[in-house]
């Protein structure tokens, strides 16, 4: 077999996986491999109960996973066996979202048998009041793992750029050479350029803080728990056990839907604070605001963080006027419509546009941007707002 043949023959081959096997397909045959792997393919995304095409439905597959325990539990090994794992987790969403077995989790031998990803924790999270006793231990070693993945690829970033945030944000006017802020030094003394010694007269130095165990900043991270913010919540509890490691940050973290709950206290574990979420129900953010207001006591060297998709279900001249006394008092105040890596979120644009207007822009962020934002926010600069 010719190059050009070996391509186009894997291109059908290809395209034959994609399509599936009913009377619209490419007539291409599998074996072996290719044969198994389009019957895990075809078990969650073709009609019939035998995995082929519903009659009178061509090659749209739709939904067709039975939904017995051994039967997924089976399809679940098996699609560890032939996808990488991203693809795993891709279709270990689709199963659960389009076939309704969120139900079968609740099962010990099932979750050992899925792969652990950010979105399973959340489908776990909205269980939890419904998970038996049985399967909680299992949920939350499942929950720890995706915890302890996620704070290895986090943490290390998060308190080396929030800890020079810290230093230069408590810059001094008569440092110790070794202490000195060259970059801020010479933008201060622009104006001293002697053009003639190509040379800046450094009439005021400015210096990085001396580093001390001493509380610097204090952050608030108010969580919105409606069902569609299950990443964000999962992210935000990490980063919150993050921050709640660094002795120059105190870290407070409160979460709600219509009511408020504070789980400060939980920070040390963040497993421990993502089963003390409650995923789903309304939205009262104006209620949340007056609580995290209360617990601000420096607010110049205070950073509110607000998480939330501004579906508000409360007062929303209330939340806003809240958020413009704080700001006015010093605080930083920061919006994120998503902490997460799913791309563009549905969220309320009016509320989001209102609170631009206030100086605090509302922007979906990734985990691997927001050390960048809280170290500009501690720093009070300009928040790194992605485009788009």
């Amino acid at each position: 077999m010719t190059d050009t043949q070996e391509a186009a023959a894997e291109r059908l081959r290809r395209w034959r996986l994609v399509l599936g096997g009913g009377a619209d397909g490419t007539g291409h045959e599998l074996a072996g491999r290719d044969a198994a792997m389009d019957r895990t393919l075809a078990a969650l995304y073709s009609g019939g109960p035998g995995g082929g095409a519903s009659p009178g439905r061509g090659n749209d597959r739709s939904a067709g996973l039975g939904g017995s325990a051994p039967q997924v539990a089976r399809w679940l090994g098996d699609i560890r066996t032939y996808f990488p794992s991203s693809v795993v987790q891709v279709m270990q969403r689709d199963a659960i979202d389009r076939l309704g077995l969120s139900a079968l989790l609740l099962e010990p031998e099932m979750l050992e048998a899925v792969e652990a990803d950010v979105h399973l924790v959340g489908t776990l999270l909205s269980l939890n009041k419904a998970m038996p006793e049985t399967t909680r231990e299992t949920a939350r070693a499942v929950v720890r793992k995706v915890v302890e993945d996620l704070e290895k690829r986090l943490a290390t970033r998060t308190r080396a750029t929030l800890t020079g945030a810290l230093d230069r944000s408590a810059r001094v006017s008569r440092p110790r050479h070794r202490d000195i802020d060259w970059d801020r030094t010479i933008r201060a003394n622009l104006r001293h350029y002697l053009p003639e010694h190509g040379t800046i007269v450094p009439e005021r130095l400015i210096g990085y803080g001396r580093a001390d165990q001493s509380v610097k900043k204090d952050v608030v991270l108010c969580i919105d728990q409606s069902g569609s913010m299950a990443a964000s919540v999962v992210y935000a509890s990490v980063f919150g056990a993050v921050l709640a490691s660094m002795r120059s940050i105190a870290t407070k973290l409160v979460v709600f839907d219509t009511a408020v709950v504070d789980l400060t206290d939980e920070l040390d574990d963040p497993v421990d604070v993502l089963f003390g979420t409650q995923l789903g129900g309304g939205t009262d953010i104006n209620r949340a605001l007056a609580y995290c207001q209360s617990l601000i006591t420096r607010p110049a060297e205070t950073v509110v963080v607000l998480i939330s998709d501004l579906y508000e279900g409360g007062i929303r001249d209330g939340m806003l006027k809240r958020v413009a006394a704080m700001k006015a008092a010093g605080v930083q105040f920061v919006a994120l419509l998503a902490l997460s890596d799913e791309g563009a979120p549905a969220y309320d644009r009016e509320h989001a546009a209102a609170l631009s207007a206030l100086g605090a822009p509302a922007f979906a962020c990734t985990p691997d941007l927001f050390p960048d934002v809280m170290a500009a926010a501690i720093e009070k600069r300009p928040l790194p707002v992605p485009e788009g």
